[in-house]
């Protein structure tokens, strides 16, 4: 009973500072994390899906406010951006294959990032989605910040943009090595771009976690595709809508 209420009272304490976010989204991982392992490490079981469901579950049950839950969980979202940057250690690793290959991956990011936008308008607008969640469709293939600012200068809801990246990248990441191995594609350095450019950040630690080779050119895609998303989508949706 003891036990009981002393956890009763740590959750009452955490509820109302900002350690809340950043001790329940480790948890949530962690248990993520052990489940993957126990698994044996199928992508089905992919942790940032498992912790995103718990906490949404926490969340909902608990009636804890988003923006109070967000206030610790900056910490970790703070990371982003250092383990961003970290991705150029294999990328610098790779740079002479990189370099051999650079015509080959100009080509893939454009054709990548061009159909990933016309292919979720487009099926979108065929079950006739508005306008406005349309835009926010748009840009669902790379990283969360990038996508977030598309989708905001072309008119869509940001908000929502961050769920279907989300979204995006788990399920590349639960179903990317699944579809190229029934495609037979077997050059780490196409399946990286692939993963890369169709599923950003969450489908490029899955890469690194297959093959070193492939989660190098999965971070150059990463990388390169939000360039390619930011420059191509005002284009795309311009002709769409014209």
């Amino acid at each position: 009973m003891t036990g009981g209420g002393d956890l009763f009272e740590l959750w009452v304490y955490l509820s109302t500072t900002p350690l809340l976010g950043l001790t329940v989204t480790l948890v949530a991982y962690l248990i993520g994390r052990r489940i993957y392992e126990h698994f044996d490490r199928t992508p089905i079981a992919n942790p940032v899906l498992i912790a995103v469901i718990l906490l949404v579950a926490l969340l909902w049950i608990s009636d804890v406010p988003y923006r109070r839950y967000f206030e610790g969980a900056q910490f970790v979202h703070f990371l982003l951006g250092p383990a961003t940057v970290a991705l150029a250690v294999p990328l610098y690793r790779h740079f002479a294959e990189i370099k051999r290959n650079a015509v080959a991956i100009f080509v893939s990011i454009v054709a990548g990032s061009t159909t990933a936008i016309v292919s979720a308008v487009g099926t979108a607008w065929l079950f006739g989605a508005s306008e406005r969640t349309l835009l926010s469709l748009a840009p669902k293939s790379v990283t969360t910040p990038v996508a977030m600012g598309i989708s905001e200068s072309i008119g869509g809801f940001p908000a929502l943009t961050a769920v279907l990246v989300i979204l995006t990248g788990i399920l590349g990441a639960m179903f990317g090595t699944w579809t190229m191995n029934a495609l037979r594609l077997k050059d780490w350095r196409a399946r990286g771009l692939g993963m890369g450019t169709a599923a950003h950040g969450i489908g490029t630690a899955r890469a690194f976690q297959v093959n070193e080779l492939a989660g190098a050119f999965s971070s150059l895609a990463l990388g390169l595709n939000a360039l390619a998303t930011a420059i191509l989508v005002p284009l795309i949706i311009r002709l769409l809508s014209s």
